[in-house]
């Protein structure tokens, strides 16, 4: 894993745009365990954005996402053919899953049967995921050493038209300034779609229960102070209105990952953004595959250092 980091900075980006050409060396295959297959294929078509281009991607991204990713149960959202073709959730590790692939195994009411989850806990894994063609890792709000109790809360913020990305950041920044209020702090980042992720990271020994009635009640306080904010599921999609979803703060649910690519045309990501980069005018699209590559600083670098608590 080291080696593919120091040869990333030096041989695979520019090689991102030279597949295939003669010389080029080292590839891809000589740096990793993973088997690959079909580089060549479009995952992004209106963009011609290749699996190489995306495993490349998520290489760069390693270092941000596998902290983030370590010990947290998967869901793969995996498109064989590239977006507009055939594509399907997976919780399970598929057949032929190699060694190198940490494995959670848990039992699943809802499923009636164990389902065993894959864990991305090094490079090769992260690799492994991206030539699956899962171009979403979706992440559950608890580690496996801890899985009935969520060390993340999430705020997920969706504007339903005629309201905007611009509506959403106001509400988001309603959430923040209450979180602050209480003394709690934040982070923000969007969902690589149509809305905003709020986050707080946890203490330990908290239940779903009592994380989700924290948001809930917090929506609703929102709600009653704002006209265009709902707090409930059955208007969650009125036109006009803002969701403030409280219900993703719940056993085995998940999040998009910070930095994990949408099935979107413009290739979106899942972006951590400092809350001073929200500002109106920003949009969903303006976070991607080629625009986070030349990212600098982690906006979430230290969330697992401020680790909080909440009224119980």
């Amino acid at each position: 894993c080291t080696k593919l980091f120091l040869m990333y900075k030096h041989q695979l980006l520019p090689m991102a745009g030279n597949a295939g050409r003669e010389g080029d060396k080292p590839s891809l295959s000589d740096l990793t365990r993973v088997h690959l297959t079909n580089l060549d294929k479009v995952m992004f078509p209106a963009l011609q954005i290749t699996k190489q281009e995306v495993i490349t991607y998520y290489i760069k991204m390693a270092p941000r996402m596998l902290p983030f990713l370590h010990n947290r149960p998967l869901t793969m959202h995996r498109y064989p053919g590239g977006i507009g073709g055939e594509n399907f959730y997976e919780k399970d590790a598929p057949h032929g899953t190699p060694d190198y692939v940490d494995i959670f195994t848990r039992y699943a009411k809802t499923a009636g049967r164990e389902v065993h989850f894959v864990l991305c806990n090094n490079l090769d894994t992260l690799i492994w995921l991206a030539n699956l063609a899962s171009l979403e890792l979706h992440v559950t709000l608890s580690t496996a050493g801890a899985y009935d109790s969520p060390d993340l809360l999430l705020f997920d913020i969706d504007p339903e038209p005629p309201l905007s990305f611009d509506d959403a950041i106001d509400v988001a920044q309603s959430v923040r300034e209450r979180l602050e209020d209480a003394g709690i702090q934040s982070y923000v980042k969007t969902s690589g779609k149509k809305g905003l992720h709020v986050v707080v990271p946890l203490s330990a020994g908290y239940r779903f229960e009592e994380i989700r009635a924290f948001a809930h009640t917090m929506g609703k306080h929102i709600a009653r102070d704002t006209p265009h904010v709902v707090a409930e599921f059955p208007h969650s999609q009125d036109p006009g209105t803002i969701f403030i979803d409280y219900l993703q703060n719940a056993h085995g649910k998940t999040m998009a990952a910070p930095y994990s690519l949408r099935a979107t045309d413009g290739a979106t990501v899942s972006a951590p953004l400092r809350w001073e980069e929200l500002k109106h005018g920003v949009r969903p699209e303006d976070f991607n595959i080629r625009t986070m590559l030349s990212g600098s600083e982690d906006p979430w670098r230290d969330i697992f250092d401020t680790r909080q608590t909440i009224g119980r």
